[in-house]
Order: structure tokens, then C-alpha cells, then sequence
């Protein structure tokens, strides 16, 4: 079902660099899971109805209730770098990308 050229062009899409063996062995691994996915898919589910929860009446969701929030200074204490105030993080810069090309 996916062959090489499916999972060169996911790969591009990812910008993953894949060797051959990873292209072919990909190839057949997603070629499973759809196989997997078709057989499911002709699982006969005519007499089940929808469900949300197995135990009936279980609602596992808490009170979105405002509370406390944590000390700046306690937030902070197991940042890698910190400025002014805020969580540090490297700059990312793409170059040479270009939206919807490919």
C-alpha cells in the first residue's frame, strides 16, 4: 500500500532525512498499520453505541475552579535560563523554507 515514493514525500514534508533501508522499512511498518487500521475498520460495531466513559455516570473531570497560582520565584527555580523574569529560550531562525512548496 505505501510504497517508497509515500514515504520519501512524508519524509520531505517532516524534513527528515531518511537512509534506504529507513525508507523501505518505514514503507512496509506503514503499510502494516494501514492494513491494521482497514481491518478494524471492518469490525462489526452495528449494535454498539457511542460511548464517552465505561462506568456509567463517571465524570472524571475536576471543577474549573480558579486557585493559587505558584511564586514567580518558585516557577523559576528549575528554568534552564531565565531573563528579566521569563523562561530563556534559544532564538529559531528557518531560512530557505518556503510555505506550500513541495
Amino acid at each position: 500500500m505505501i510504497d517508497r515514493k509515500d514515504v520519501e514525500h512524508v519524509a520531505q514534508l517532516a524534513r527528515l532525512k531518511l537512509t534506504d533501508d529507513e525508507i523501505e522499512s518505514f514503507a512496509e511498518q506503514l503499510s502494516e498499520v494501514i492494513e491494521y487500521v482497514d481491518l478494524l475498520d471492518k469490525a462489526p460495531t452495528d449494535d454498539v453505541g457511542p460511548t464517552c466513559f465505561l462506568v456509567p455516570r463517571h465524570d472524571p473531570l475536576r471543577e474549573d475552579t480558579a486557585g493559587e497560582s505558584l511564586p514567580r520565584e518558585k516557577l523559576m527555580a528549575n528554568a534552564p535560563k531565565v531573563c528579566r523574569a521569563h523562561f530563556a529560550v534559544p532564538k529559531v531562525i528557518t531560512t530557505g523554507f518556503t510555505p506550500g512548496a513541495g
